[in-house]
């Protein structure tokens, strides 16, 4: 155990990762950021309360304490582009989703910080990813990861109009069984809108991590934030939750229930 995320040790084979919710920023980075990257506008808001629900079906859940602006637990640790052509945002990043700077002027931090930042924040956090899916694994036999991400409806930095509601992404059908896409597709989104591989695949966990000829499944979730939040005010909605909350219920019980049902699939066609 780290004191740089919190892992919630649960019953059934589904872990939910939420990278992008963890809201603290170390001091001496702190320091030295903009006010506008102390505010940390961009997190994935309020996630741990949204997805309450999933504890109490028994998922794993583990969640980051520092702020994606600290380091992007989500992107490749050598730097990688994560959408090739694409604006993306940095391992480390310099700017917000509006490209306000996120550091006072010549206080970006340097390839040695970024290296400190991987060892003492990246790396915890992938070795929980990794040894967590590897238990699940070794007690069912498989192990299905949720990537929990939301996001607000319009950023223009990375997308043109208004985001649908529900994105899922699983790296063009590469980092899941063809299978438990098919089985969320067919859930009733309604009154949302639903896309798969749209304007997001996955980000480097899930293509990391998804390994399904291996009976390791991972999808993620992008989710709008209009969804249950007042998005101008970062606040939670209760009324707009409430209504989007049984969507997420069945798409979690579908992930739960999937390594059961591919299982008996599997034994039947050996």
């Amino acid at each position: 155990m780290s004191n740089s995320y919190t892992l919630i040790k649960g019953s059934v084979p589904l872990l939910i990762s939420m990278p992008h919710n963890g809201e603290e920023i170390p001091a001496d980075i702190a320091k030295v950021m903009t006010a506008k990257g102390r505010e940390v506008a961009d997190t994935d808001w309020h996630m741990e309360r949204l997805y309450a629900f999933a504890k109490e079906l028994g998922a794993y859940i583990l969640m980051p304490k520092y702020n994606r602006y600290v380091i992007d637990l989500n992107r490749d640790p050598d730097g990688v582009d994560l959408y090739p052509g694409a604006n993306n945002t940095e391992l480390c990043p310099t700017t917000a989703f509006d490209l306000s700077p996120l550091y006072q002027a010549g206080c970006a931090p340097s390839a040695e910080q970024i290296a400190a930042r991987v060892a003492d924040y990246w790396q915890p956090y992938h070795q929980a990813l990794s040894s967590t899916m590897q238990a699940i694994k070794a007690e069912f036999g498989q192990a299905v990861l949720l990537e929990a991400h939301s996001i607000r409806s319009h950023v223009p930095r990375f997308f043109q109009g208004q985001l649908p509601d529900f994105n899922f992404g699983n790296a063009d059908g590469k980092s899941c069984a063809p299978e438990l896409m098919a089985a969320l597709a067919d859930l009733d989104y309604a009154p949302y809108t639903m896309v798969c591989n749209g304007r997001f695949k996955g980000g480097y966990i899930t293509r990391a991590f998804g390994q399904p000829n291996n009976n390791f499944h991972a999808i993620q979730l992008e989710l709008s934030q209009h969804t249950y939040m007042n998005e101008q005010a970062m606040t939670y909605n209760e009324s707009l939750a409430l209504q989007v909350q049984p969507k997420l219920a069945a798409l979690v019980n579908t992930l739960i229930n999937f390594t059961a049902i591919n299982t008996i699939s599997q034994n039947a066609t050996e």
